[in-house]
């Protein structure tokens, strides 16, 4: 495979490739979001296609790329502690990503091993950055305001399994909510055309992909800067041409979900109805706190309409407790608001003051063994819920993507629709009758006989189960 639509795997070497100067061979560490992960990816898809030799270990070279988060506190901290540990090691660096673009000159100074920072819009210079060090130079590569998104032309090696890709339809965000530093690290919203997504799918679908998860910062308003409007509809209708078995679609804002986009996540076969809205919060007044007054109103409305429209659709969302503000009375909403709607997949996070926000001024700052004694609470609540529906796939046949294999059990460990990589459950499949089973990779029906709060249990089945199950549907509806 060449280096533009290549797969490489988790601690796999790529050697420099000696037709060219003897390149040596980069490391990379990874950290942070998919969206980060893209990036990560084609900074190793343009080092390979100049010669570099890469490998994810960094005991393999003695310069080490750290693709690095600057998210939240806790994510500063773990790229700061990789990148202590990587220099205690005599390894030399390129800081690139969200940490780079956040502290710029900071990081040179204070980390001698620092060779050169990488901004989140200059990944595609990484091959220049790496000859500038190569002569002797430290290197600045941090634009003020990011304004570059890589495109189906741009090399990519890919770390995630040859079955699964992230596919990035925008970069950026034009929201200002309170809470949040990502328009500071990712500049605003800048859309790829349609054609460049479909065109980057039909690539990752000839590569044997079966799964295609589309990211930005907002997906739902995919094409607005670039079209007048959102197109996210428009792209679901033209990439259900593409075969790829399983698109999914993270995240996906509340004010984007328009009648129009719901009826192409229910008329394109190949999309799931796999909404991730990440919400933050129910009560009015922490929602205007937020810098998120366009939500309020908004959301029992929508979930009650995507639940018409949609009725199989599997409903993942995200909470901020602990925010500036929040009451013991504006947290007994939203728990009473997760009792009441029954999502299928909740994650709490405890309110993180991050500065440049407008959030970290905000007054009457909840204590933190509060705020992670309500996050414990949301969570405990939500559990028996989690646990319910996934008791609702208790007897179906659903597909399986299979990513894992125990030679020694003969188990397999998938997912079903209902399940994004990393963030949610997994299904653990036994051979059905027969020793019927099957490899990473592959999608196989699976009869699910068993289900905890998290996770779900199945078996192979074979045509006749699938046929016998499809005739009893049809008289049920009859």
């Amino acid at each position: 495979m060449s280096p533009a639509n290549a797969a490489f795997p988790a601690g796999s070497v790529r050697p420099a490739d000696e037709s060219k100067t003897s390149r040596p061979t980069v490391a990379f560490a990874h950290l942070g979001c998919e969206k980060n992960r893209v990036d990560t990816e084609h900074m190793l898809g343009l080092l390979a296609q100049a010669g570099y030799g890469i490998s994810a270990d960094e005991r393999d070279a003695a310069v080490v790329v750290v693709n690095t988060c600057s998210f939240i506190q806790d994510a500063r901290q773990e790229s700061v502690r990789t990148l202590v540990e990587l220099a205690e090691q005599g390894k030399e660096l390129i800081i690139a990503g969200c940490l780079a673009q956040h502290f710029r000159e900071e990081l040179l100074e204070s980390l001698p091993e620092a060779r050169a920072i990488v901004g989140t819009g200059d990944y595609q210079h990484i091959v220049e950055v790496l000859e500038r060090v190569e002569a002797g130079e430290r290197v600045n590569r941090v634009s003020e305001v990011p304004t570059f998104v890589g495109d189906e032309h741009l090399p990519r090696y890919r770390t995630t399994s040859e079955a699964v890709a992230y596919l990035k339809v925008a970069e950026g965000c034009d929201y200002r909510c309170a809470f949040c530093i990502i328009p500071r690290l990712r500049g605003d919203q800048r859309s790829r055309t349609i054609e460049s997504v479909v065109a980057e799918a039909h690539q990752l679908a000839a590569q044997g992909v079966q799964e295609l998860i589309l990211i930005s910062q907002i997906t739902t308003n995919y094409g607005l800067d670039l079209y007048g409007k959102p197109q996210l509809a428009e792209l679901l209708r033209v990439l259900g041409e593409v075969e790829i078995p399983w698109i999914r679609v993270h995240y996906a804002y509340p004010t984007g979900l328009t009648s129009e986009v719901l009826s192409a996540y229910r008329d394109v076969p190949n999309v799931l109805p796999y909404l991730d809205l990440p919400l933050q919060h129910s009560h009015p007044e922490v929602l205007r706190a937020m810098n998120r007054p366009w939500q309020t109103g908004v959301t029992t409305e929508l979930l009650g309409r995507i639940r018409q429209q949609l009725p199989d659709a599997v409903l993942r969302t995200t909470f901020i407790v602990g925010f500036p503000g929040e009451t013991e009375e504006h947290f007994e909403h939203l728990l009473r608001f997760v009792e009441e709607q029954r999502f299928d997949h909740v994650g709490v996070f405890t309110f993180s003051p991050e500065d440049g926000t407008a959030a970290v001024d905000l007054p009457d700052p909840v204590p933190a063994e509060v705020a992670i004694e309500r996050r414990n609470c949301l969570m405990a609540a939500q559990q028996p819920i989690a646990a319910e529906r996934n008791a609702s796939w208790v007897g179906r046949i659903v597909d399986v993507l299979i990513e894992q294999e125990n030679p020694s059990s003969g188990e397999m460990i998938g997912r079903c629709a209902r399940f994004a990589p990393d963030v949610d459950g997994e299904v653990r499949v036994s051979p059905g009758p027969g020793g019927l089973c099957a490899s990473p990779g592959t999608m196989v029906p699976v009869r699910i006989t068993a289900s905890t709060p998290y996770d779900l249990q199945g078996e192979v089945v074979g045509a006749r189960a699938m046929v016998e199950e499809a005739l009893a549907n049809r008289g049920s509806r009859g």
